[in-house]
Parts: structure tokens; C-alpha cells; sequence
């Protein structure tokens, strides 16, 4: 074996080879960076556009793994790896894949369902897969959201299918739902007009639709007198506490006794 001619091949072979690791690295790096351009530039043209946040993430999320995978080809096909292989090798493995994690492609499609129907944004307030807070993320397979007692949660997109959606940002208003329990005696005429101008008294209450005081049902206590006003979503809270306030309030001044439940035990006791 002629040993000059050896090493001669091996020092060629070796350098060629540094040279295509350095370039794949080069390469990678330079793709990478570009491809974090494409997708800073795409997400600034989309919201200079007023496109919504949810489509410009879930896109830039789809555009972003799409980008990656063509780098990665790009570099392989390089190295003279035949990439058509490769594919149909990556294809079989995705079906594969996609056979053991049918869950996270069922949760990849509801996510392009949700871009189509568009139930909710982010930013909106919403009850979806049994938790209850405001939209942080619309991802691949997740949707993120921030709880009202400040958890960071995700949803499977799957799951927020499969159950009911509520979105209370989706209308200008909102009802606060409360009910006054009045004692026997009470006249609850009177107490629908007092509920009335003291509701309408309340900061951020809608005026339309216009504040609902009605009798809501007799009971053995006494009449329960349904308060119902309408406010913005983001107000809700601060209604909802007012409106127990003013309740409170209107009873104390009109000096209307509480409610006895002891009625209901001597009905039960004659019965």
C-alpha cells in the first residue's frame, strides 16, 4: 500500500469534510438568523395591517417549522445525503408519529379550525376546556390563557372543541346577575322602585339595555327581587360588588327587616 497516496487521500478527505461541517454550520447559522427575520418581518407587516394576534402567532408558528425543515433539507442535500430519501423517510415517520400521537394532530387541526370560526381572540375573556380567564396564546396544539387569580394555563385546542365556548367579550355588555331576598312584610313594589334608582346610581352601568329589577319568585321568606344591570366585560367585577352594595344599602334605609328563616321551620312544623 503506498502510504504517501494514503495519507494524501485521507488529508483530502479530512479537509473537505471540515470544510462542509464549517459551512453546515455556517449555513445553519445564517439560516436561522434569515428565518428569525422572515418571521419578525412577517409579524410586523401583519400588525402594521391590524391582522389579529392570533393568526399573526399561529401563522408565524406554522411559517417558522415549515422554514426550519427546508434549512435542514438545504443542509443535507449538501452533504450529497439524497433528501428525496429523506423525505419519503420523514413522511413515514409522520405517519408514524402522527398514528401514536393522534391527540396532538387532533389538537393541531382544532387550532386551524379556530383561525376559520374564530370564537375568540387574544385578549378576550372566555370560558373554553372548563378553565375560565383571558386568551395569553393561540398555539399549534394549545391555547394559553391567564386565569383570574394570575395562573398560566393550557388548553389542548382538541379539548376546547369538544366542549362549549363562552366568550363574554364577544358583545359590548355583559348582565351581572343578583337577587335581593326580602323578609314577609316587605312591599316589593316599593322595593323594585327603591332597587331601581339606586342601580342607576351605580358607575359603568349600562344604560342600554337598561338595568332589570323585577320579582323574581315568592318565597317563604319573603319576595326575591331580581337585579340584573348590564355593564362592559371589564367593568363586571367592580358592578357585580356594587350592585351587592347598593342592595345592602337600600334595605338599611328603608329599615326592612332580614329575612327569618326560622318562617320556614314553623310552616314545616304545621305541614
Amino acid at each position: 500500500m503506498d502510504m504517501h497516496a494514503l495519507q494524501q487521500f485521507l488529508s483530502t478527505t479530512v479537509t473537505e469534510l471540515a470544510i462542509k461541517v464549517v459551512a453546515a454550520i455556517l449555513f445553519w447559522v445564517i439560516g436561522r438568523w434569515l428565518i428569525s427575520k422572515v418571521i419578525g418581518l412577517m409579524s410586523m407587516t401583519m400588525s402594521r395591517n391590524h391582522v389579529d394576534p392570533t393568526l399573526t402567532k399561529y401563522l408565524g408558528s406554522i411559517v417558522a417549522v415549515a422554514l426550519n425543515i427546508a434549512l435542514v433539507l438545504g443542509i443535507l442535500g449538501y452533504f450529497g445525503i439524497q433528501t428525496t430519501s429523506f423525505a419519503a423517510m420523514l413522511a413515514g415517520a409522520g405517519v408514524a408519529i402522527g398514528a401514536a400521537w393522534s391527540g396532538l394532530l387532533g389538537n393541531f387541526a382544532a387550532g386551524a379550525f379556530m383561525l376559520v370560526l374564530r370564537p375568540f381572540k387574544v385578549g378576550d375573556f372566555v370560558s373554553i376546556g372548563g378553565v375560565v380567564g383571558t386568551v395569553h396564546e393561540l398555539g399549534l396544539f394549545g391555547t394559553t390563557i391567564v386565569t383570574p387569580d394570575n395562573v398560566l394555563t393550557v388548553v389542548g385546542n382538541g379539548r376546547i372543541f369538544g366542549e362549549t365556548i363562552q366568550n363574554f367579550d364577544a358583545l359590548p355588555v355583559r348582565r351581572v346577575e343578583r337577587v335581593a331576598q326580602l323578609a314577609n312584610g316587605v312591599d316589593p313594589l316599593d322595593a323594585i322602585a327603591r332597587l331601581k334608582a339606586a342601580v342607576a346610581q351605580i358607575p359603568n352601568v349600562a344604560q342600554s339595555p337598561a338595568p332589570e329589577v323585577n320579582l323574581l319568585d315568592m318565597k317563604l321568606e319573603g319576595p326575591q327581587i331580581a337585579v340584573r344591570p348590564y355593564t362592559a366585560n371589564a367593568n363586571y367585577w367592580q358592578v357585580y360588588f356594587a350592585t351587592n352594595e347598593a342592595i345592602v344599602k337600600v334595605c338599611a334605609e328603608a329599615g326592612w327587616p332580614a329575612p327569618a328563616l326560622t318562617q320556614i321551620h314553623k310552616v314545616q312544623q304545621v305541614a
